[in-house]
């Protein structure tokens, strides 16, 4: 997500396509909330 939030601030200027549609479907602040959300962990399941 934080990919998609550099790109939506133009930040970055090149995105693959797949963060492009990231970016136009949400707005910058679920882009921040999620963004600053903990990655959780898979180990376990």
């Amino acid at each position: 997500m934080g990919a998609a939030l550099s790109y939506i601030r133009g930040e970055s200027k090149t995105a693959s396509e797949d963060i492009k549609k990231v970016a136009g479907s949400m707005s910058e602040k679920e882009l921040e909330e999620y963004a600053s959300k903990p990655k959780s962990s898979k180990k376990g399941k």
